[in-house]
This record gives C-alpha cells, sequence and structure tokens, in this order.
C-alpha cells in the first residue's frame, strides 16, 4: 500500500503545470548528483551508480524534450550533452571533481529556471511576492 506522503508526492507530480515539473526534475537531478557524490566519497559504488544513472536519465529527457524551434534550445542541447558526459565520466571514474562540475552547471541552470518562473508570473499579474512554485 502507498503510503501518504507518496500519495502526495504522486499527487503534486500529476497537478503541477510544464514549467514546475521542469524545476522538480531539475532539483531531482540535484538530489540524485549530491547522493552520487555522497556514495562515492563513502566507496559504496553500487548505489553512487545508481543515483548517478538516475541523474543522467533526468538530463537524457531534458535533451529528448527540447523543440528546437527556439534558439535556446540550441544552446542547451550541447550544454545538457556536457554535463551528461561529467556525470557518466565521474561514475567512471568515481570522479567527484567531474560530478561537482555537473551540480554547479545544474545547479545554474535550476536557478535560472526558477527566476524565470517569478518573471513569467509577474508579468502575467500571478505574481504573490515570491511565493509560488520557486
Amino acid at each position: 500500500m502507498v503510503n501518504a506522503a507518496e500519495a502526495y508526492r504522486r499527487q503534486q507530480v500529476l497537478n503541477a503545470p510544464p514549467e514546475q515539473l521542469t524545476l522538480m526534475l531539475y532539483n531531482g537531478c540535484l538530489k540524485f548528483i549530491e547522493e552520487g557524490t555522497q556514495t562515492l566519497k563513502e566507496k559504496n559504488y553500487e548505489a553512487a551508480n545508481n543515483s548517478l544513472q538516475k541523474a543522467q536519465r533526468i538530463i537524457s529527457e531534458f535533451r529528448l524534450t527540447l523543440n528546437m524551434d527556439y534558439e535556446i534550445s540550441h544552446q542547451l542541447f550541447p550544454l545538457y550533452n556536457y554535463v551528461y558526459d561529467r556525470l557518466v565520466e565521474g561514475n567512471i571514474r568515481s570522479d567527484i571533481s567531474k560530478l561537482d562540475e555537473a551540480k554547479g552547471i545544474i545547479t545554474e541552470l535550476r536557478d535560472a529556471w526558477a527566476e524565470a518562473m517569478k518573471k513569467a508570473r509577474s508579468e502575467k499579474g500571478d505574481g504573490k511576492g515570491g511565493n509560488g512554485y520557486a
């Protein structure tokens, strides 16, 4: 049986607008990179591999869902490729510096996305003084 926290989380995902889902994916990617980094430090290579593969799948999803009709997508695609490569290399070589580099890039992208969400809401008149999705 599904516990209440899991049911709540599932409901959040099902009801979230696309821009919120993107933010959730960025946050999930960062969580998995952090887990992978921590378990690498503990020399728990299987757990590190599992977490880092989850982060890699999120980056793959970002690449696959880019709408190439927009110029920004042509800039994001190689950046996502680079992050993906850092995650794979960090995972294979147990190189935390590669994971830190990937984490830094995803953090910047996540923060820029959250800021763009705030700006879009305020331009639409939906701003609530900083409250809301981000």
